[in-house]
């Protein structure tokens, strides 16, 4: 077998007791790492520390992955104002907390005859969260329900982020200043005598 020392440098071909008096004498492990190689390749090392770190790895990566969630809302083709606001916020809120939206418009008896009416609707869904989410899958109608997918937008949050900021520090810079904010102002004292001359 060709035998890698802990380093990685290789120690050439050596038998298998050979091999094994090795990593005795380095109290290590003896691992096979390319069983299909001519000869198998062996490694010196401590296999111990090598599956706590490979554990360790996987926990990490499984910790930075993000577990993308699609939420449903059903909308009617004759929803209310209000009923349309609250719906929609709610899209506004799973897509500001990273879930993809599947936005459903259900169509009963005679209201299939008027797809346009729920194309409309999701349209305007679509128009009134642009700054945060985007059209993932553009509206289709699949029997009596007509969908479409949005997720969430980064570029458009960050931007949204900044205009709000933007327009907060500009408000803040053209506020009138109160009478409390007048009379907390310190003033300067007076020179009596310069003020008699």
């Amino acid at each position: 077998m060709r035998l890698i020392d802990r380093d990685g440098a290789q120690l050439g071909i050596k038998s298998l007791p050979e091999a094994l008096s090795i990593a005795r004498a380095a109290e290590l492990d003896l691992v096979e790492v390319a069983d299909k190689a001519n000869p198998p390749v062996c490694r010196i090392m401590d296999y111990g520390k090598y599956k706590f770190e490979a554990q360790q790895r996987a926990k990490e990566s499984r910790k930075r992955a993000t577990n993308i969630v699609v939420k449903e809302m059903k909308y009617r083709p004759k929803i209310g104002g209000g009923d349309f606001d609250t719906k929609t916020r709610k899209v506004a809120q799973f897509l500001s907390e990273g879930h993809k939206v599947k936005i459903t418009i259900m169509f009963r008896g005679r209201e299939m005859q008027h797809p346009e009416l729920g194309r409309r609707i999701l349209d305007r869904v679509a128009e009134e969260v642009a700054d945060l989410g985007k059209v993932e899958v553009t509206p289709r109608q699949d029997g009596r329900n007509m969908t479409m997918v949005l997720g969430p937008d980064r570029k458009a949050q960050a931007a949204a982020q900044k205009r709000a900021a933007a327009a907060d520090a500009e408000a803040l810079a053209t506020e009138e200043p109160t009478d409390d904010d007048v009379d907390a102002a310190p003033t300067e004292p007076v020179d009596e005598m310069a003020a008699d001359e």
